[in-house]
């Protein structure tokens, strides 16, 4: 079958070398790898084995089937499951050697009652809320938990976690009140012997930020979750780049190609796609790219949007369509074929997902979570 004239670059060495960064930032901790909703759009699988090559010590998902693909997939590293999950679910977590989270106490006995009757044993984490008001126990009642844990035959306490909400923003005083209160909690564990192995706060952004959560944590945390960074993509949307303590840059994973696919001369005064909204101000080469909402490239980005063609910046011409988005390259003559980047470098000229970000009001994230599943992934070491 022939590729379709639209794909992802997925750059696995890049995403190899971040890893490696990142574990190194992180020292002593282990680093876990996130990937989540397919890696932030990434490729699961792929990203979830280089990382592991690459010195990652375990995998972070949201949703067990998320996990439960890896498995059937051959992946045998840890994977921490970051949420409750529905309860038709937990025999397949347990058979399959997942490590849930838990933070109530009816789902821990149904958890428990679970591996009980399967004979094997369940490893949890516990979350803890302090402050981010998603999901988890509350502090007060974390000993509770790890209690109702422990007394469990068939549950191993592996782990307490908390997240942090502010951790993008430099010295934000709610991510030292976080960090104050998940301390606390596993103060109170230790001092009745159930602090687990596996302490973890810090994500990407507290990571990149040097939030330094080990100077102010009695106990250090042993474990970092790290997401969006191992992309090589900022937290913060007014970033395109950063570098860590190491003076080693991240680099980005994905670049978003597309080529020419038709290309028409329109005269002054003509306007392009839907709603005839931006009349041309000259005679100009209007270059079609098969790539569009449907896709993942939003359709906001029509007034502000550019891509690289020929190693310089060309904007839109007008709405991005379902399946098509026209360029207005003026007075080059572009060809059918011709290569457009539409995230990552031609030449000396980038452009970022955070740059998409910004034009629209949201993160990078957002952006790469985005570029749809029709969107073939081409990878790349």
């Amino acid at each position: 079958m022939t590729q379709r004239w639209a794909w992802a670059e997925i750059n696995l060495s890049a995403l190899a070398h971040n890893v490696r960064v990142l574990a190194t930032e992180s020292a002593p901790s282990e680093v876990w790898a996130v990937v989540k909703a397919n890696a932030y759009g990434h490729g699961a699988l792929q990203c979830a084995t280089t990382a592991i090559e690459s010195g990652a010590s375990g995998l972070c998902v949201a949703l067990a089937d998320e996990a439960i693909a890896l498995r059937q997939a051959g992946v045998s590293a840890p994977i921490l499951v970051m949420s409750e999950q529905p309860a038709d679910q937990h025999e397949d977590m347990i058979k399959y050697g997942l490590i849930a989270t838990l933070y109530n106490r009816a789902t821990i006995e149904y958890y428990a009652n679970v591996a009980a009757r399967l004979g094997v044993v369940g490893a949890v984490h516990i979350k803890v809320d302090t402050g981010m008001h998603r999901v988890g126990t509350e502090p007060k009642q974390a000993v509770e938990m790890a209690q109702l844990i422990a007394a469990q035959t068939w549950l191993q306490l592996d782990g307490i976690f908390t997240h942090l909400a502010t951790a993008d923003v430099v010295n934000h005083e709610a991510t030292a009140r976080q960090i104050a209160e998940f301390d606390q909690v596993c103060d109170d564990l230790k001092l009745i012997g159930l602090l687990p192995s596996r302490v973890h706060i810090a994500n990407s952004s507290a990571t990149m930020n040097h939030v330094g959560i080990a100077g102010q944590m009695k106990n250090a945390p042993t474990m970092t979750r790290v997401g969006i960074a191992m992309y090589g993509i900022a937290a913060d949307a007014q970033n395109n780049s950063f570098g860590v303590a190491t003076g080693e840059a991240l680099q980005r994973v994905m670049s978003l190609k597309a080529r020419v696919s038709h290309v028409q001369w329109l005269g002054e005064g003509e306007a392009v796609s839907y709603g005839l909204h931006r009349t041309l101000n000259q005679r100009s080469c209007i270059a079609t790219l098969p790539i569009g909402y449907a896709d993942g490239l939003p359709r906001g980005l029509w007034t502000t949007g550019e891509v690289l063609i020929g190693g310089k910046r060309r904007p839109f011409a007008g709405v991005v369509t379902m399946d098509q988005v026209m360029i207005n390259c003026e007075s080059d003559d572009v060809q059918i074929g011709d290569e457009a980047v539409l995230i990552g470098q031609q030449g000396e000229i980038q452009i970022t997902a955070n740059d998409w970000a910004r034009q629209l009001g949201t993160i990078g994230y957002e952006i790469v979570c985005g570029i749809s599943a029709r969107v073939p992934r081409n990878y790349l070491r």
